[in-house]
């Protein structure tokens, strides 16, 4: 193959981004994927899914997605960075050949921009949920029954939450929880404007051991608390381990099982959200991708698995029963929120653990929201032509409005549930699916393998690459069409009413806004398209890529 001249950038500060390390991207990337989904969504889908029966589809979701669309995402953004880009939408033209796949690419800036809409909100709940702790705790009573306690806490997350009226304002003044916000909202946006390797690897290098000291702190409590005392026949570390590895094997008919399995997988690891097309265009042509994207994804599922889901759902089983456990975990929130203050306050130095526990969420949830952050830094920086800084600030004013709007409408969580089930669940499909056909059918099956094995340490068996041209879409296409059936109907009458009811006004808002940065980021993928094509990069992916072996300094060894 003939070696076209290295690519012109399409971002003024392109030559001054590259990882430092191997070892920081794989953090950087597993730091993506590890965060409240592991050790909140993760802990309550498996109670409501019948624990081990929930194991099943989670394990075979990440075979046939997770690994194979994840290695899909790290080929594809290496590739693309080769050319000059680092956005998804141009990475996306590029493997998908022309316009459609470009502005289908800009919902891959729309998930992580519109997630971390509201996921630093829920970010900032953890950093004052271990202030609290730290100091004193969060007002649920050691000695009241199980029920008490369950309320106290409940009572507790509305408050920080102010989930009982809209508005920001209490008590005369600003919610105290607004002020945790700004300090979240603030070290994010540093961060990421320090760059990759400056700021976000950085970060991750000193982030993700920590997260594990803490993770592994709270799993050895946890694994020898003693029976509990009224009940130890089925309250006790056994009971909870067999809950979450011995199968009942009649959820496995239940639809609602894998399709809860398959979207944990994808929010959990971070496919389809665009993030692993950024972080990896900005490696060199020779690093590899199959082992660092095997790496990444089991880091994130040593976390998951190992981690949040043996903390919480041992914990909650032994304190609380197998019955509260399963009860507690109708959402997102229950078993982290709900439960798990109710496990601290039955266990001795229990307020330790809680600010050890939130500390570690808050933590695991500040190098995913990071990662949120840098694909859309990245996106505005080549379409408009914008300098790092002023990339930052234009990313972090969008970010600062939608966060306020979550911020406001914050009645029974109405605004951040609708932005979650719209755009951080259905939207993930969609441009996951995108991501697969433009590797496996449009570029090729054997022109993306081949693009992966570059560098590669180890090769893609060929089981998997059966696996990514035909199992993957199709297991893909079965899944969304059960999630459309199962739980689409149901968030469509939040947003137009239903018997009798009018809309819920939150709901509307928020398609509002998310309808507006659509049209938002459609607009500006058109404007950098024309950019682009002026300044002579291949947007359609006509030409090779360039050889860029260089290994000078900042390449990712």
């Amino acid at each position: 193959m003939n070696q076209q001249p290295a690519a012109p950038s399409a971002s003024p500060d392109d030559h001054k981004q590259r990882w430092g390390t191997r070892l920081g991207i794989i953090l950087a990337v597993a730091g993506s994927a590890v965060g409240l989904g592991n050790f909140l969504r993760f802990p309550g889908n498996a109670a409501a899914n019948g624990g081990g029966a929930f194991m099943i589809p989670y394990f075979v979701s990440f075979l046939l997605l997770g690994i194979p669309i994840g290695w899909a995402e790290w080929a594809m953004g290496r590739y693309g960075g080769r050319k000059g880009f680092h956005s998804t939408p141009a990475i996306m033209g590029v493997w998908g050949k022309g316009a459609f796949a470009r502005y289908m690419g800009a919902f891959g800036v729309l998930v992580p921009l519109v997630i971390y809409f509201y996921y630093v909100v829920i970010e900032s709940w953890c950093l004052r949920y271990a202030f609290a702790y730290a100091t004193g705790g969060i007002g649920v009573d050691p000695g009241a029954t199980v029920a008490a306690q369950v309320e106290a806490s409940k009572a507790y997350f509305g408050e920080v939450t102010f989930s009982a009226a809209n508005g920001v304002l209490a008590d005369g003044g600003v919610h105290a929880s607004v002020w945790f916000w700004l300090v979240t909202f603030a070290l994010n946006a540093w961060f990421v404007f320090r760059g990759l390797s400056r700021g976000i690897e950085k970060f991750c290098l000193w982030a993700m051991p920590t997260m594990a000291v803490c993770a592994l702190v709270v799993l050895g409590r946890v694994l020898t608390l003693p029976p509990d005392a009224v009940n130890p026949a089925e309250q006790n570390v056994l009971s909870g381990l067999n809950f979450m590895w011995n199968p009942d094997f009649a959820m496995l008919l239940n639809p609602q099982t894998w399709l809860a399995a398959s979207g944990q997988i994808f929010f959990s690891m971070s496919v389809g959200f665009g993030l692993i097309i950024n972080y990896a265009s900005y490696l060199r042509r020779r690093d590899d991708v199959v082992l660092s994207g095997l790496t990444a994804g089991a880091t994130n599922g040593f976390f998951e698995v190992a981690l949040g889901g043996m903390i919480t759902l041992t914990a909650s089983v032994v304190f609380l029963g197998l019955a509260a456990t399963q009860a507690n975990s109708g959402g997102t929130f229950s078993t982290g929120f709900f439960a798990l203050p109710v496990v601290f306050a039955r266990m001795p130095a229990g307020q330790f653990f809680g600010a050890v526990w939130f500390f570690m969420l808050f933590l695991a949830a500040i190098t995913s929201s990071l990662s949120m952050l840098q694909p859309a830094k990245a996106f505005f920086a080549e379409t408009l032509g914008l300098t790092n800084g002023r990339a930052t600030l234009f990313t972090a004013f969008i970010c600062l409005l939608g966060n306020l709007f979550v911020l406001w409408f914050s009645q029974d969580l109405i605004a951040l549930d609708t932005l979650d089930f719209w755009v951080g669940t259905f939207l993930i499909f969609v441009v996951a699916g995108t991501q697969i056909i433009c590797f496996s059918w449009v570029t090729g099956l054997e022109r993306g393998l081949k693009e992966a094995h570059e560098g590669s340490l180890i090769r893609i068996p060929r089981f998997v690459a059966f696996i990514m041209k035909w199992v993957s879409p199709a297991y893909l296409l079965v899944v969304f069409g059960l999630f459309c059936w199962l739980k689409v109907p149901g968030y469509v009458r939040t947003i137009t009413g239903s018997d009798g009811s009018p809309p819920n006004m939150a709901a509307l808002y928020a398609w509002a806004v998310i309808l507006i940065t659509i049209v938002l980021l459609l607009t500006v993928t058109a404007i950098g398209a024309r950019r682009w094509r002026a300044a002579g990069l291949d947007l359609d992916g006509r030409l090779p890529a360039p050889d860029d072996d260089d290994d000078g300094p900042g390449g990712a060894r």
